[in-house]
């Protein structure tokens, strides 16, 4: 029987040298303390770390849209309401219950005011003329002067009633010559608040002088 020399092709020679030089080096190793080196290296603590995540900033919100204008309504104005005035019914006519021939009295008119009478006092008369006294022959004998006031009581015919005197020249006589012709003159009555003449006091001032 005849057997055969196996034979090793060079994939299998490479093999096994690799696995030869395997063997030696961690032969080597082991010898040479590379091992416990491994070994200490693997048995110290891990420290882990926390990676904390970046947080990303919150997007930013879209802008607001731009406001709508919307047209407001047009304003309702409501139409004028028209009230037609109805006529009154037949039965609300007023009735004349009775008819009378007496014609209605007109009230009395108004009276006219009347103008203010303006009071005025007793004098002398114009329109009538009035003598002066005449000069005493004794007091132009004498050069007697002076001044004589006389008063008179005026009737309402303008006539005197009564007579005196006020105020004395310092003669006697010429006083009484004063007295006695303005007495002869004719006056003018007073006139009162309800516009007619009555009695008044008036007085005359004489003056005597020697020409």
């Amino acid at each position: 029987m005849d057997y055969a020399e196996p034979r090793f092709s060079t994939r299998q020679i490479s093999g096994i040298a690799f696995v030869v030089l395997l063997h030696i080096g961690i032969i080597y190793a082991l010898l040479s303390g590379l091992g416990e080196q491994a070994v200490q290296v693997l048995r110290q603590p891990l420290e882990a770390k926390i990676i904390e995540q970046v947080k990303l900033p919150p997007p930013e919100a879209p802008p607001p849209p731009p406001p709508q204008f919307i047209t407001p309504p047009p304003v309702f104005i409501p139409p004028p309401v028209v009230q037609i005035a109805q006529p009154p019914p037949p039965t609300a006519v007023p009735v004349i219950a009775s008819v009378t021939a007496v014609k209605p009295v007109a009230p009395p008119p108004k009276p006219v005011p009347q103008a203010p009478v303006q009071k005025t006092a007793a004098g002398l008369d114009p329109n009538q003329s009035c003598a002066p006294p005449d000069y005493p022959q004794e007091a132009e004998d004498m050069g007697q002067t002076g001044v004589s006031v006389v008063q008179f009581l005026i009737g309402t015919d303008g006539h005197v009633l009564e007579s005196r005197v006020a105020g004395s020249s310092g003669h006697a006589s010429l006083d009484q010559a004063a007295l006695t012709a303005l007495g002869q003159c004719k006056f003018k009555p007073a006139i009162g608040a309800d516009g007619n003449p009555l009695e008044a006091w008036t007085s005359i001032r004489y003056v005597w002088q020697l020409n």
